[in-house]
């Protein structure tokens, strides 16, 4: 169940399959979690579901904060090099990304938004 799991969150969030195994998936979760006596593979797949979730709405916010970022620079008008925007899709720390979206709604040029003194 664990790699079934790991292999549905995969899948693009607007996958048919996903979204219907979403559900179910879901509603498994809630039943077993209101159990008061669980066994050892519906703990596995509690923990597993909580984890696995857990990573994907981080990896959700990091895209979200990442696109945040290449918006408001296109929308600046502030042209965005390859190796600039490598770097910032490469970014993990949601913190950065943020002083990144802030500097960028009102920043003039790349060099202000991304320069060396971040």
């Amino acid at each position: 169940m664990p790699r079934a799991i790991a292999d549905l969150v995969t899948l693009p969030e607007d996958a048919y399959e996903r979204t219907v195994a979403e559900d179910v998936l879901v509603q498994l979760n809630h039943v077993l979690g209101t159990k008061p006596i669980r066994s050892p593979e519906e703990e596995e797949f509690i923990v597993t579901m909580q984890s696995t979730w857990k990573q994907a709405r981080k990896e959700g916010r990091h895209e979200e904060a990442v696109r945040a970022v290449l918006t408001a620079l296109r929308v600046r008008g502030i042209v965005v090099p390859d190796a600039t925007r490598d770097r910032i899709l490469a970014e993990t720390d949601l913190d950065q990304l943020q002083r990144w979206l802030e500097k960028a709604i009102v920043a003039g040029s790349l060099e202000e938004v991304i320069g060396t003194s971040d």
